[in-house]
């Protein structure tokens, strides 16, 4: 029996199949990154709860520390936490829609190495 070569279109699907793995991975950083966010804001927050409302606050703008009211900086810290919310859930959606595509396309494989495996009787 000799070694038969993996066929084009079987290349092209592990090829397809390795993609979708890298984005999945990519879309598991991301979702990293946006938990750590979410957790500097939630800290940021905190402290913040713990001030008096006629504190002096200053936050970074560039290289430039500027002052600001506190109200400002809640308003924005909660703006911050909503939009890395709502990216956590996308990245979760498109996380599912490729964990789908994987799937389906790893039981295409599967189901094509099984035809090009030869049978031990006809």
């Amino acid at each position: 029996m000799s070694t038969q070569e993996i066929p084009p279109w079987l290349r092209e699907q592990l090829a397809r199949f390795e993609q979708l793995q890298q984005s999945i991975q990519s879309i598991l950083i991301q979702k990293q990154q946006m938990e750590m966010e979410m957790a500097e804001v939630n800290r940021a927050s905190a402290e913040l709860s713990k001030t008096g409302d006629d504190v002096v606050l200053y936050k970074s703008a560039g290289t430039l520390m500027v002052r600001a009211r506190k109200v400002d900086m809640v308003k924005e810290l909660e703006e911050r936490k909503d939009l890395a919310n709502t990216r956590k859930t996308v990245l979760g959606k498109q996380e599912a829609r490729l964990r789908e595509s994987a799937k389906e396309l790893q039981l295409k494989i599967n189901e094509g190495i099984k035809g090009r495996t030869p049978s031990s009787s006809s």
